[in-house]
């Protein structure tokens, strides 16, 4: 027999094609949706302070600008204005219940009966455009239709009775008559247009209204319309601004508004005692540290306005119950509006610089593009306004000035009505409650309403 070479066939495994598919369309380790975000901010921080223009003048007076404009935020504004609106608020949540802000703000509610409501309690505020903000989500928390939450948010900085009087004394009847008009028309109009664009959310809304239980009340409505008066009456006294000239009703009201202050808060700590079993002796305590301090320091109120506050918030966090849950309600909003407002102001300070100063943006070019009555003036005043800070009754000396240096009185109007109501801190607080859609909704109405509002009035006047 010949030599037979025997061939021993080896066996390679062939992966069947299914297993190579699911090789192939094996999922990555790298998540880049959870990525992009993080990385844009790092890699946008990187660029921002790689090519920082430091030594340059006008962005070192801005910087400047800008941490004025948040310290004197703070001096003016936070103690005496926001943080008894925080209160307000905290109250809103506690003590009002939800069926009861339906049945006169919410979408289901009478139109006459809810504009009416919003619009008035709205104005009776005279509030900044930051200010208003915790009243305004509070009520919206607490069941409010969009429209009449909305007609409240515009009312309370647009409707200020003595803004409004201060304006036609200094820029002109005309002007102040139309800006009175314009402000009351508007809260009405621009809610209305917001309940209608968002109608199917309302109607849902108003759907569930009517499933709501009765609340169990802890006390009369009476008695909650006494408590809320005496807490407002101290923040529109706490706030007066002191008018232009020296003389007159205002300038009355001005000489005392700290008596007035004290007044209400005497009432609000004995309400404190009769309906919400505070202890006597915490409310004398706290009131006698107020007195004396406001008697040492009799040109420096803010101290015992200070020391008044962190007595109230002694007393309701040391006595147990619903005095507790306002003390938290009214933190909670604290926490979400607070660094909103801060940040937003020092942008527009950065930006815009404080009123008579210089930030980035020069002032001269303002004043080179609201000349006329043109489209455009109108325009760039109503954003221009939206986006600025003002500060109750700080927007007519600006607008005068704007006036002599060539503005029209459309485009002066039109940022009369736009820039009391909004600001950038104001924005970025808007858009945490409502949402961006809504709150672009809003800003949006705002501009076009009050562009077109400064065109017809330039057009006569």
């Amino acid at each position: 027999m010949g030599n037979t070479t025997i061939v021993k066939k080896t066996q390679i495994p062939i992966e069947s094609s299914a297993e190579i598919e699911q090789e192939e369309v094996e999922p990555s380790l790298i998540d880049w949706k959870q990525i992009w975000k993080p990385l844009s901010v790092i890699v946008g921080g990187f660029i921002i302070f790689f090519w920082l223009p430091i030594g340059n003048s006008r962005f070192n007076g801005a910087v400047i600008e800008s941490l004025a404009l948040a310290k004197w935020y703070a001096q003016e504004h936070v103690i005496l204005c926001l943080v008894p609106a925080f209160f307000i608020a905290g109250a809103i949540a506690c003590f009002v219940s939800q069926a009861a802000v339906m049945k006169y703000l919410g979408a289901g509610a009478k139109k006459v009966l809810a504009y009416g409501v919003a619009s008035v309690s709205g104005s009776i505020l005279a509030v900044c455009s930051c200010t208003v903000l915790p009243i305004f989500a509070s009520i919206w928390k607490r069941g409010a239709g969009l429209g009449p939450a909305i007609a409240f948010l515009y009312s309370g900085p647009a409707i200020n009775v003595l803004a409004i009087v201060l304006t036609a004394r200094v820029l002109g009847l005309a002007i102040g008559t139309a800006r009175a008009v314009g402000a009351v028309i508007f809260s009405i109009v621009i809610g209305l247009i917001m309940h209608f664009i968002f109608r199917k959310e309302e109607e849902a809304k108003a759907q569930a209204a009517l499933h709501m239980p009765e609340p169990e009340v802890e006390r009369p409505l009476w008695q909650n319309v006494i408590y809320f008066a005496v807490m407002v009456f101290i923040l529109i006294f706490s706030t007066w601004g002191k008018p232009a000239e020296p003389t007159g009703l205002w300038h009355a009201i001005f000489s005392i508004k700290w008596l007035m202050t004290g007044l209400f808060a005497v009432i609000l700590g004995i309400l404190l005692v009769i309906w919400f079993k505070v202890k006597a002796y915490k409310v004398g305590l706290a009131g006698a540290a107020v007195l004396v301090l406001a008697l040492l320091f009799p040109h420096a109120p803010l101290i015992a306005f200070s020391t008044g506050i962190i007595g109230l918030v002694w007393m309701i966090t040391t006595t147990r119950g619903e005095t507790e849950n306002w003390f938290l309600s009214s933190w909670d909003f604290t926490k979400q509006i607070m660094p909103l407002l801060f940040a937003g102001v020092l942008v527009a300070g950065l930006l815009l610089g404080r009123p008579g100063s210089e930030g980035l943006i020069s002032s001269k070019w303002v004043s080179s593009l609201v000349g006329g009555n043109s489209l455009g003036a109108n325009l760039f005043a109503s954003v221009a306004g939206a986006f600025m800070y003002f500060a109750t009754l700080t927007e007519v000396p600006i607008l005068q000035g704007l006036l002599g240096s060539g503005m029209g009185q459309g485009p002066a109007l039109a940022l009369l009505l736009a820039g009391p109501a909004l600001s950038l801190p104001n924005m970025l607080v808007i858009r945490s409650v409502l949402g961006t859609k809504k709150t672009v909704v809003y800003i949006t109405l705002v501009v076009i309403m009050a562009t077109i509002s400064g065109m017809i009035f330039g057009h006569f006047f």
